[in-house]
């Protein structure tokens, strides 16, 4: 489904320089450039080339954006106590960068969802005891799990209240396959559930990802694609009971590209955030649009970045 076959420097530079002021990007984790040998530390492949993209970016070549100022990786958890050696070879290869890592848990009982992860594995007791190496390492957590799993991600943010986490694509409300047709009846679930996790103070939500296959929303491979306007109505529920659970303080936009080229291009999609954020103070706005990511994955902020926000 995908409408490009590629996305590396080139055309990250090219959506960066499209038209609105991105000054820099995280990187999280998307299994590729791992180590050749696939053995226990394969996944340290992905930070050490990510590593390399970054500095290409911060020697200005490129001009004054920062690619990848931020590093989220992949570690099986799963591992135990021992992944912390993997841990701590991805630290070593981030060159100061490496703040974080990423595990999927999505499942479903529909395999048309998808079964891609163990059914519970953030209940997993194996899954706990590697998660219990990231707060002395001072790395944060990405958690990725379809809508009727977040009291998974309820019960782990609430035994690790020490460990910051932040929850991807609002929770990815499912509208395919079995849940086609049912969005209405499900977004109450969903919605307490996201005022459930707000509560805990050690979690934030990435603002987007609606645009992925999973939500099933009208503008998904729309022909001609959706406006802006289009799509801040479609995504207006979701987004704005995250703003109003997490605050802005604890709630980010996220591009999700090049996932979100199902729906919209990288310009239109920031046009939407735009509009969505249009209720919002300044300093509200100057939190999800950079102050909250700057904040949890624990950015070096640049000279050009507001002398306000250095301040926080």
């Amino acid at each position: 489904m995908r409408r490009t076959p590629r996305y590396l420097l080139d055309e990250l530079l090219t959506d960066l320089n499209s038209g609105h002021n991105i000054r820099a990007t995280v990187h999280v984790e998307c299994d590729s450039m791992y180590r050749a040998d696939r053995a226990k530390f394969a996944c340290v492949g992905e930070t050490e080339f990510i590593n390399g993209v970054a500095a290409m970016g911060a020697s200005g070549t490129y001009g004054d954006r920062r690619p990848c100022a931020g590093i989220v990786g992949f570690a099986d958890l799963t591992m135990g106590s021992r992944v912390a050696a993997v841990l701590e070879a991805h630290i070593a290869a981030g060159g100061g960068r490496f703040c974080g890592v990423r595990q999927a848990a999505t499942w479903d009982p529909n395999p048309n969802v998808g079964q891609r992860n163990p059914y519970g594995l953030y209940l997993d007791a194996r899954f706990r005891a590697g998660f219990r190496c990231l707060a002395p390492l001072n790395l944060s957590f990405d958690a990725v799990l379809f809508e009727p799993q977040l009291p998974d991600l309820i019960d782990l943010a609430r035994a690790f209240p020490e460990t910051s986490i932040c929850l991807n694509h609002v929770g990815m409300p499912l509208g395919i396959s079995a849940y086609a047709g049912k969005r209405k009846e499900r977004f109450n679930v969903w919605r307490a559930n996201i005022e459930a996790l707000a509560e805990c103070r050690n979690v934030y939500v990435k603002l987007g990802g609606l645009g992925m296959h999973f939500a099933g929303f009208p503008s998904l491979m729309a022909d001609p694609p959706a406006s802006s306007t289009e799509l801040a109505e479609e995504w207006r529920p979701y987004i704005e009971t995250c703003i109003d659970a997490f605050s802005p303080s604890r709630a980010m936009f996220e591009s999700n590209f090049p996932v979100d080229v199902l729906t919209c291009n990288y310009v239109t999609m920031w046009n939407a955030f735009k509009r969505l954020a249009k209720p919002l103070s300044t300093s509200e706005k100057q939190d999800v649009f950079y102050g909250a990511a700057t904040r949890f994955y624990r950015l070096q902020l640049p000279r050009y970045l507001p002398q306000q926000l250095r301040k926080r």
